[in-house]
């Protein structure tokens, strides 16, 4: 009886161990607004699924530095207007101010915001409104984490 104690228990951790960075964004992170734009509005596969791409936070010529190779990547947040823009791109995590902690392969960086899903009820309004424009609400802990706690059309 005591190994399916064990079992049991080693599964919870696990499970807690696998949902830790969403969940700590979730109930300690900070919000901010960032601009988004469609990769794939609707995976037809998956359901009401929205991949999403974020524009400000991809190097160009205005933003400072240039992605790592591979591995983790630290992006700072600085306020542009009514939403928050790459500063920068650090291996090494910040020491203040808002940042996302990413991946990088040198070319893309993956920050766990690509993706929104949502009800079939408001997928094609979704999908509408990421074409168009649209903003995701992310919220952000300090360890960099970030989950999208709403995704809404620009401006609205």
């Amino acid at each position: 009886m005591t190994t399916v104690a064990v079992v049991a228990a080693l599964q919870l951790v696990l499970v807690g161990v696998a949902v830790a960075p969403r969940l700590s964004a979730y109930v300690r992170g900070d919000e901010y607004r960032m601009r988004v734009a469609p990769v794939d509005p609707v995976d037809p596969f998956r359901g009401a699924y929205v991949a999403l791409s974020y524009p400000d936070l991809r190097p160009d010529e205005g933003r400072s530095g240039n992605l790592p190779e591979e591995g983790t990547t630290f992006v700072p947040l600085e306020r542009d207007g009514d939403y928050w823009v790459a500063a920068g791109y650090e291996v090494e995590r910040p020491a203040e101010g808002p940042y996302l902690a990413c991946d990088s392969d040198g070319w893309d960086l993956s920050c766990g915001i690509e993706s929104w899903f949502t009800s079939q009820a408001d997928a094609r309004r979704l999908q509408a409104a990421v074409i168009d424009g649209a903003v995701a609400t992310v919220r952000v802990d300090d360890r960099g984490n970030a989950v999208i706690v709403d995704l809404s059309p620009e401006g609205g």
